[in-house]
C-alpha cells in the first residue's frame, strides 16, 4: 500500500476507472454477441442488432476503451457478416 498521499489517490482513481472500463467492455461484448447470434439465426431484427453493436463500439472507442483500428475491424466484421446473409 502506498504511503504518499498522491499515490493513494492514484490507487483509488485507477480502481474507479478499471470498474468503469470493465462495465463498458462487458456491455460491448454482450452487444456484439447478440448481433452475431441474430445474424446466425437470421432473425428479423439482425440489422437493428448490428446497428446497436456498432453504436456500442463507437462509444467504447470514444471513451478510449478500444483502439480506433480495433473498432474499425470489429465494425467491418459485423457489416461483412450482415451483408453475406
Amino acid at each position: 500500500m502506498p504511503n504518499i498521499k498522491s499515490a493513494k489517490k492514484r490507487v483509488k482513481v485507477i480502481a474507479t476507472k478499471t470498474e468503469r472500463n470493465k462495465a463498458i467492455n462487458s456491455a460491448l461484448k454482450t452487444d456484439i454477441k447478440k448481433a452475431n447470434v441474430a445474424i446466425e439465426t437470421n432473425a428479423d431484427n439482425k440489422a437493428e442488432a448490428v446497428r446497436v453493436a456498432i453504436k456500442a463500439i463507437d462509444k467504447a472507442t470514444a471513451k478510449g476503451i478500444l483502439h480506433k483500428n480495433t473498432a474499425a475491424r470489429k465494425k467491418s466484421s459485423l457489416a461483412k457478416k450482415l451483408n453475406a446473409c
